[in-house]
């Protein structure tokens, strides 16, 4: 029985489908909330590449081993099935494997709580050259699943990495952080239930959506539409993430630049930013970060970048050398006016934003920052203090002293 790929996958993963049959992604990262379909589509599309590379064998991964059956190991049999491949392949349990029968490529199961296992892995010729960590936020962090893929991808030509899961309220999680980072050959896809046929989720499925949209709109948008909205800690509750095109950027009337100087392991942190004071709203949509850079060559970057003379750029008043470097460059910097509670100041005119509108693919690093940033809690008891970390705060701290002129302004 032919299957038209079309009707096994939904409309939202068409661009990413054919993203990967171009051969332009080695890495998709699928985010989303429940009933969002990222885990049927990864499933139909590693059996896809699988068939499409005979040479090429594939593992699929959790945290904990004993969750496959009941999850990834269904759900390839699912895709299997919903191909029309069910006679192609025989699926096993012990060994937790699916063996598509005319090439003898294998689909491997394991959990990484016995790395042994993942250590010994051996297939029958060629090379793992497909691999998927489903629930990806369970994993114990960036380096766990790095030394995974260094275990897994030796030989072969070909290597695609899945990495699904639901992101966790708080926006300081790894994986919320890591879908944020930008890499060649990285795509990071979002998709919600809204974005299925209502049919291939059923009326129950939609009922208890609804229910909980009028209920409980924070544990909606977190549960259903997979959003990092915080666990009550979050220093900024107003941050929306936005990609911005080329013409948005450029037809910014006003921007502000500011810098936050380091060397290591604090970086030299620069944003560019504009503020719609009618809307209050803020925009940001540049960045830069460097280490162990000295001011020259920071301040070519930002030469380079079209910063003149008429720039507004403002910058951490802590090294009067650094500004001066600066001036004798050719940028217009000034110190940003430093005084007792001119933090705390600025903090609560940036919470106070009706938006703060930022470009996770411009500014990653700045997205992290801006949606980890937590209250600290009380070591003692547990509690939620109203102070924040003096930590991972470099670019919040670089769009604070763009802003200053606006902020210091009587009635802003």
């Amino acid at each position: 029985m032919r299957v038209r790929i079309r009707d096994v996958v939904a409309p939202v993963f068409w661009p990413v489908h054919r993203a990967i049959a171009r051969g332009t992604v080695q890495e998709l990262v699928a985010k989303g909330g429940r009933g969002s379909g990222k885990s049927s589509y990864i499933s139909i599309e590693l059996v896809l590449q699988l068939l499409r590379h005979p040479a090429c064998h594939a593992v699929v991964l959790r945290k904990i081993g004993g969750t496959l059956r009941t999850s990834v190991y269904a759900q390839i049999q699912w895709a299997i099935g919903a191909l029309g491949l069910a006679k192609q392949f025989r699926c096993t349990v012990s060994p937790m494997e699916c063996t598509y029968l005319p090439t003898g490529q294998k689909i491997l199961f394991f959990g990484t709580d016995d790395p042994g296992k993942l250590k010994s892995i051996k297939v029958p010729f060629g090379a793992i050259g497909l691999a998927w960590f489903e629930e990806l936020d369970q994993f114990d962090g960036p380096e766990e699943v790095r030394s995974v893929e260094q275990s897994v991808f030796r030989g072969g030509s070909f290597t695609l990495a899945f990495k699904s899961f639901n992101p966790p309220a708080s926006g300081r999680s790894w994986a919320n952080r890591y879908a944020l980072e930008q890499r060649s050959g990285k795509l990071v896809h979002h998709s919600t239930y809204r974005d299925l046929p209502p049919a291939w989720l059923g009326e129950r499925f939609l009922a208890d959506a609804a229910h909980l949209e009028q209920t409980n709109p924070t544990a909606f948008r977190h549960e259903y539409l997979g959003e990092a909205v915080g666990c009550g800690t979050a220093v900024f509750g107003n941050i929306q993430l936005q990609t911005l095109t080329t013409e948005q950027c450029q037809s910014f009337d006003r921007v502000y630049h500011g810098v936050d100087w380091g060397w290591y392991p604090d970086p030299w942190a620069y944003n560019a930013v504009h503020y719609d004071a009618a809307r209050r709203t803020l925009v940001i949509f540049d960045e830069l970060t460097r280490r162990r850079t000295p001011n020259r060559e920071t301040a070519r970057l930002l030469l380079d970048r079209g910063l003149a003379r008429t720039a507004l750029l403002t910058a951490d008043a802590a090294e009067p050398k650094s500004c001066a470097d600066y001036r004798a460059a050719g940028l217009p910097c000034r110190a940003a006016v430093k005084g007792p509670g001119s933090v705390a100041a600025g903090m609560k005119w940036l919470q106070s934003l009706n938006a703060i509108i930022i470009d996770p693919v411009r500014c990653p690093e700045t997205a992290a920052e801006f949606t980890g940033y937590e209250y600290l809690r009380d070591a003692r008891t547990g509690e939620v203090t109203n102070a924040w970390p003096d930590a991972d705060n470099h670019h919040i701290d670089a769009v604070r002293y763009a802003l200053e002129s606006v902020w210091r302004r009587r009635g802003s």
